[in-house]
């Protein structure tokens, strides 16, 4: 498939939106004809569009708290709903389960029929497009802020049509960042073009004044991902999505550890975005998401929170306008509702307590956003020129080269040569480099500050730096020191 970064017609949308709504028995609703779903939006009570308070979030300089749930029956969807807004949730996930993901449908009709049988979801998520529209209305007519799906779905084209259509306003994910985490087959080209579809649809409903929310998933493997590449492939989506007639989207960044690195990413995700949208055209409105520690956690409840604690500590200081949140038992298993309130009300208090803080400007927090900003440059400009000036052209000739790669994706799309390791305070850099679109003077810079951190622990550069650090944090510790050196 040749995809390019051109916005659909409105009949191209159309033509292909009839095939997209015959893909399961849902999609024929009469709910999703699309102007009597411009008037559900419209009839959104103003506290329950999801555009519009992340406006109120950044209007305050507020950072607003959103927890990941969702089970697989309706009535008990509702009921974990309710429960993490009164717990203090100031957005609303549903998170949608693995069968839908992957546009298996029928499996989850299934799950969802063992689940009742059972008494008990025997699904990790809402599975939304087999619940259909008036089920999704239900969902959201029984709370009193916005919703979002979050999900992992390369091909969300259904689910975004329904989810819509039932007056959610807001949806995660995006070609690249819904794709090479989640996928191992599904090449970037197919991907990126249902995401054009879903983007489209929103660009669709923005034409008629409905204003919805979109955001790339930005923490992509979770782990160890130096922020050059997280801010990159946010700026992409950004970028793809705009071009489809998006207005309001939020950029993701998933807590690497550093507080001094991580707050500079976090400046940087708003302020790169903001530049490359304005420098090729476009009107949007720009905020950002800050994901909690996404690696292994703790298994002690104790040291799970002060996790918790440290990162919606960062959250706030960084000024990131929504924070994604983990509860006490993340390395058990699937949280019950009351433990993913407990998180919710935890970093609550902390946000609130920090909310007329922010971190001082320092010559440490200048270096990281300087480097940074060298290194997304770096890689734009690359992908723009091997795309011949296309961005979607660019993309998929720069993942396919290993100009630009993620490290410890599943995904085919990936070279996955590029190793990340932490230096001596933390900060996640880049070991092995690969093919990365990067000069010499950014690589210089990298392994000068891995030295560092090999003087110190009087060992060599090499793997297993990235094998201690991928374990650290669960064990306790940022930085996976030897033995020794932690005595």
């Amino acid at each position: 498939m040749h995809v390019v970064n051109k916005k659909w017609s409105l009949d191209q949308f159309l033509e292909i939106r009839k095939e997209v709504l015959k893909t399961w028995p849902t999609g024929s609703d009469p709910a999703l004809d699309l102007f009597q779903a411009i008037e559900t939006l419209r009839l959104v009570p103003l506290n329950k569009n999801f555009a519009l308070k992340l406006k109120e979030a950044k209007a305050q300089g507020r950072t607003f708290i959103q927890p990941r749930a969702g089970v697989a029956l309706l009535q008990e969807h509702i009921d974990l709903m309710r429960t993490l807004e009164k717990a203090g949730a100031d957005f609303l996930p549903s998170t949608i389960d693995s069968y839908t993901r992957q546009n298996r449908y029928a499996e989850a009709e299934e799950g969802i029929l063992v689940s009742q049988k059972e008494g008990r979801s025997m699904l990790n998520g809402f599975p939304a497009v087999n619940h259909g529209v008036a089920a999704c209305k239900e969902v959201l007519r029984n709370v009193n802020v916005p919703l979002q799906a979050r999900h992992g779905t390369p091909d969300a084209r259904l689910l975004s049509e329904i989810i819509h259509a039932a007056g959610w306003t807001s949806n995660e994910g995006g070609g690249i960042s819904y794709n090479l985490p989640y996928a191992k087959n599904i090449s970037l080209a197919d991907s990126i073009y249902y995401w054009q579809y879903c983007d489209r649809l929103v660009g669709f409903y923005e034409d008629h004044g409905i204003h919805i929310n979109r955001e790339p998933f930005g923490p992509l493997t979770g782990t160890l991902v130096p922020p050059s590449i997280a801010i990159t492939i946010g700026i992409i989506e950004a970028l793809l999505a705009a071009e489809q007639g998006v207005k309001n989207i939020t950029v993701g960044y998933g807590q690497c550890g550093n507080v001094i690195q991580d707050v500079a990413a976090v400046h940087m995700l708003q302020e790169l975005t903001d530049e490359y949208l304005r420098k090729h055209g476009y009107d949007v409105f720009v905020t950002t998401v800050f994901h909690q520690w996404m690696g292994g956690f703790p298994q002690d409840e104790a040291k799970a929170a002060g996790l918790i604690a440290m990162a919606s500590t960062v959250a706030a200081l960084a000024g990131a306008t929504k924070m994604i949140t983990k509860t006490p038992y993340e390395s058990i298993g699937v949280p019950t509702k009351d433990i993913n309130a407990y998180g919710v009300r935890e970093s609550k208090m902390v946000v609130s307590l920090l909310k007329d803080q922010k971190m001082e400007p320092s010559s440490d927090l200048q270096i990281e956003k300087a480097q940074i900003r060298l290194e997304v440059a770096c890689l734009m400009d690359k992908i723009y020129e091997i795309g011949n000036g296309d961005l979607a052209q660019g993309t998929i000739k720069a993942f396919e080269y290993g100009i630009i790669d993620v490290p410890f994706a599943p995904s085919k799309q990936t070279q996955n040569k590029i190793l990340p390791a932490r230096d001596n305070q933390g900060c996640v850099r880049i070991l092995e480099f690969g093919n990365l679109g990067m000069t010499q003077e950014i690589k210089d810079f990298h392994k000068a500050k891995l030295d560092e951190r090999a003087k110190a622990e009087g060992r060599p550069i090499t793997f297993q730096m990235t094998i201690d650090d991928i374990y650290a944090v669960s064990m306790g510790e940022l930085i996976g020191r030897p033995m020794q050196t932690q005595k």
